[in-house]
């Protein structure tokens, strides 16, 4: 099996570059100071990073560069289940007024690859490649509840359970309950447990394993997303969606 030997170079640039996103841009001091390195070390890392095109330098203050999107852009676009989702998720969004999302998920995180806003939508956090803790979302509890327990029990193990609001599910065996509640039901719901004032709707795109590959949910603001509404209309409508996304998956 092949050893993890991780490159400290690297490892540093990495790490700096999503501190600058943390902060929204960051100068040489204030970067050395949040990672503990030398600011020689941060300065050489900060100039080879601008030389590559991959930040850029406005006065004494370093932002990652719009080189990011290019890359973004084609990791989104290799996944076959953003191109056949986009037409049914822009479509939900319109009909439910509401936000519309598509999630995947990566190294144990929940990934938005896709967003809709329909007329009615609040303004949210959320955008394309936002990563999230899975047990926040209704999202991430619809692909949890279709992959094997010991999958999920990995994911766990590297990542815990994060606490977001005090609604958040922050117990393992409290979430093994609410992920068999999801697959005897076929969607999820997420009741504030990421934003306050937020409650959201999602059903899970599975392959013809029946493993989840993806999510797609609608999520609005509380005062909406009530009674009939939010236990029968919407899920109706996101597993009917999300089966259009499952046959021209696969049959495309």
């Amino acid at each position: 099996m092949a050893k993890d030997v991780p490159v400290n170079a690297v490892k540093i640039s990495l790490e700096l570059v999503d501190l600058l996103r943390e902060l929204d841009g960051a100068g040489v001091s204030e970067v050395a100071k949040r990672l503990d390195k030398p600011t020689s070390t941060i300065h050489d890392h900060l100039r080879t990073l601008e030389k590559q095109e991959y930040l850029v330098k406005e006065g004494d203050t370093y932002y990652v560069s719009t080189r990011f999107l290019q890359l973004g852009a084609h990791a989104r676009s290799r996944q076959k289940v953003f191109n056949i989702a986009r037409p049914e998720i822009n479509e939900l969004a319109q009909v439910t007024g509401e936000h519309a999302n598509l999630m995947i998920e990566e190294h144990g995180v929940g990934v938005f690859l896709y967003r809709s806003r329909g007329p009615d939508a609040v303004r949210l956090d959320t955008h394309a490649g936002m990563r999230v803790p899975l047990q926040t979302t209704a999202l991430g509890k619809s692909i949890m509840a279709n992959r094997p327990r010991e999958e999920v029990e990995r994911i766990l193990d590297r990542h815990g359970l994060e606490s977001v609001t005090d609604r958040s599910i922050t117990d393992r065996e409290e979430l093994f309950d609410v992920l068999e509640q999801v697959r005897e039901r076929g969607y999820s719901y997420d009741d504030e447990e990421r934003v306050k004032g937020m409650r959201c709707v999602a059903a899970p795109i599975l392959n013809e394993d029946d493993y989840a590959i993806a999510a797609v949910s609608v999520s609005g603001p509380k005062s909406r997303m009530r009674e009939e509404r939010f236990t029968e209309e919407l899920p109706n409508q996101i597993l009917k969606s999300a089966n259009v996304i499952e046959v021209n998956l696969t049959y495309s």
